[in-house]
Formats: structure tokens, sequence, C-alpha cells
């Protein structure tokens, strides 16, 4: 069986950084950090206390009240994001697909954390009443809900469905789209992720880990991926959904195409519930996974978004998976790590990189690396490698690989390449 092509037509935007596709790019390659004083909660209390979160998202200007009552805030995000995916690649035209080749995966890590305080917190004040729920408790938290959603908005009757691989999620919902389409079980998904964490469980949990960035004194510069100041991750929400579409279909109704999804890679670390294997062992199978998917070599790459979520011992073990895999290739690489300006968002934070690395790949634009001193070396990280540090470098990208792993020790690796008929 020859398996179809896979395109990108379409994309979609609730970040940190900025409220669309155009401005969340924009401050990307500026170097802009989206991390602030936390203001969904009074964090003062907290160990950490700030956050990148999406600024002036108001649920009224996109749902009406009915709505939005139904929604918790991570769906909120995943469906105005997909909403603007959709207009983008002009799938919501009158007679434009068959709604029932037309499917949805869009991944969460936690879901609706902010549901579930709401409901567990009544509860603990009333629970000499007895049990009272709202009944759109269930439906609001659970993580695929918004596939749910968005399928319902459109009419789209294809596969449907929501992912949960922690921070590896929507990368895993991306390569899952990836392959029913080349495979021709659907015309053109709707993926991505979405999530929205920012909240006392969230905060606190992670806090309690010893996971987060604490450096409460200079929120902006938190996120300082593979200096040797690093203090954890810095916590981040929103969303970003990709249309993928079968090339032909794609060309049969004069969709602009902005790259070619080239292949994925999956693999465990089988290791540690939340540390990646010190050696990167399970970074490297996904890596070389993706890259025989796809029928290329390390010579065909010429980025890597990595995961590097600014955690003193997941960015070294990254750093050894690359230079493991690729070798002499690791040192002719860009390499960068947007999560030091948006944030780590979660089971959403593949998606996001993934749009980066497409619009990586069509601009000729490789976005930063921000927050790094010359004299802030950590002696385990191999500084000849190039992590494109605090300022954006032009250069042609023919290709792009983007990582994502996850507690549990899940692992998935996602190429796009410049789309050549």
């Amino acid at each position: 069986m020859e398996l179809k092509r896979v395109v990108v037509t379409g994309l979609g935007a609730i970040t940190p950084l900025g409220n669309d596709v155009a401005t969340t790019w924009e401050n990307a390659k500026n170097g802009v950090s989206g991390a602030g004083p936390i203001t969904h909660f009074d964090a003062s209390l907290f160990k950490t206390q700030f956050a990148c979160e999406v600024k002036g998202f108001k649920a009224e200007d996109h749902f009406d009240r009915r709505k939005a009552r139904q929604l918790d805030l991570y769906a909120q995000y995943a469906m105005v994001a997909a909403r603007q995916a959709v207009a983008d690649a002009g799938l919501d035209a009158e007679g434009v697909v068959d709604h029932n080749r037309v499917g949805v995966i869009v991944a969460a890590g936690i879901g609706g954390l902010h549901t579930f305080e709401e409901e567990a917190g009544y509860y603990a004040i009333n629970a000499d009443k007895g049990p009272k729920y709202n009944p759109f408790f269930i439906p609001k938290m659970i993580a695929d809900i918004a596939s749910g959603h968005i399928s319902m908005e459109y009419g789209f009757h294809g596969p449907n469905y929501g992912v949960v691989s922690a921070c590896a999620s929507s990368n895993n919902a991306i390569i899952d789209a990836f392959n029913l389409i080349r495979l021709g079980k659907a015309d053109a998904i709707i993926t991505g992720g979405a999530e929205a964490a920012i909240y006392p469980a969230g905060v606190g949990g992670f806090n309690s880990m010893h996971a987060l960035s604490t450096r409460n004194d200079s929120p902006t510069t938190a996120s300082r991926p593979f200096s040797a100041s690093r203090d954890g991750f810095v916590m981040g929400e929103g969303s970003a959904v990709l249309i993928l579409e079968e090339l032909e279909h794609a060309l049969a109704r004069g969709a602009k195409i902005y790259a070619e999804v080239a292949g994925g890679g999956l693999s465990a670390d089988a290791y540690h519930l939340t540390a990646t294997h010190p050696e990167g062992l399970g970074a490297i199978l996904a890596m070389r996974n993706a890259l025989e998917d796809a029928g290329m070599t390390t010579a065909d790459i010429d980025y890597i978004n990595v995961h590097g979520t600014s955690t003193p011992v997941g960015d070294i073990s990254e750093v050894k998976a690359i230079v493991e895999v690729f070798g002499e290739d690791a040192r002719r690489l860009n390499i960068s790590s947007t999560k030091s300006m948006t944030g780590h968002l979660l089971g959403a934070t593949g998606a996001l990189e993934a749009l980066f690395s497409i619009k990586t790949v069509t601009d000729d634009i490789v976005p930063p690396t921000i927050n790094h001193a010359d004299d802030d070396c950590d002696e385990q990280i191999d500084y000849s490698l190039n992590f494109t540090f605090n300022k954006a470098q032009k250069r042609t990208v023919r290709a792009a690989l983007s990582n994502a792993f996850g507690f549990g020790g899940h692992n998935a690796t996602v190429i796009v390449k410049k789309f050549v008929k």
C-alpha cells in the first residue's frame, strides 16, 4: 500500500505570546518573554508566583454565556485556536469537504483542572449537606472533550478523540492524525493540544515536586534552558491547532500549503515516573524512529525545536541524545527552546512547538533560546552546538524536528519539511 502525503493547510494559536498565530510568531522571533505574575488566582503563598499566562482572553468575546458555562478554560482555548485554523485552511467553506472524512484529535495532558478544583472545593466546604455537583462537572473536566466540542461545532464526523501522554500529548495527537491521513482513513484532521493548569493544584503540585522555577524576582528571565543557573520550568497555558490534510485533497481544492509532515517517532524511557533517562535513551530512540519513518537522515535536518524545559536534568539528557543521534551533524544544526519564551504548555506544548517548527520552515527564521548569559554555562552541556541564544537567526531550513517528552517516560518526535510538489 502506498502511503499518502500529508501537508499542513491551517494554523491557529492562543498562547502567552499572543492570541493568534501572527502575533505569537512575531513575538517568538523577537525573543519576547510571556512570563509575569500569576493573575488567575492569589499565588502570594506559593513558592512560585509567576507563569506564562494567556493575556486578554475573555470567554464572552468568543462564546455566549450558556456555551461558556459548559467549557473549561482549556477547552475554550482549544475551540478558539481550532476556529482560527479551520478558517485559515478554508475548511469551513460550503461544500469544500466531506464531513464524514474530517476528524478532530486534540490533546490535553491534564484537561479541566480548574473545573475539578472548583467542584472538589465545593464538596469540601459543603460536605455536611450531602453531595451536590454541577451537571457540567464531568463533561467540562475530561481531557477529550475539546475534540468533541470542535467536531460538534463543525459537524465533522471523522476520527474523534483526545490523547493523554503528559507533555508529549499533542505530539502524539499530531502523529496519530498524520498516520490516519496517510493510511487513507481521513482527508483532513484538526489536531493539536490545549492546556489551562495555572491554578492552585497545578502550581502547588509542581512546586511540591520541585519542578518549577522559583525565580519570583525576575519572571521574564526565569526560563533559561541550557544555562547553569536554570532552576525549573515555567508553567504556560494556551492552545495550538494544526490542520493536517492529504496532499491531493488539498491541491484539488486549491488550499495554501505551509509545509509537509514528513514523519513521527515514538518511544518510552521505561525509567522513571518524572525524570528523563540521564543518557537520553528514550529521546534517542524517538528521534531515530522519526527519521526512519520520514525516510530521512540527520543530514536532512536543519533545525531542532527541543523539549528544553529549563530543568537541571532534562536539558542535559536531551543534549546528550541530540549529539548521539546527529553526531557531527549536530554542530551544523540550529537548536532552540521556545519554552524560554512561552513557558511549558504541558499537553499543548508539542503542538505549539510544531507550529513554530512549521513557521521556521516556511520563513527560514529560527526563533531564539532567550535568557542565556555567556558566563552562565553548565560544564555538562556541549556549547559547540548552536542553541540560537538570545537572537533569532536567518538560515534556510529544509526540515525541522520537534521533540516532546512527558512524565511517565513518553517521547514523541515530529518532523516537518518544506513542501515540494
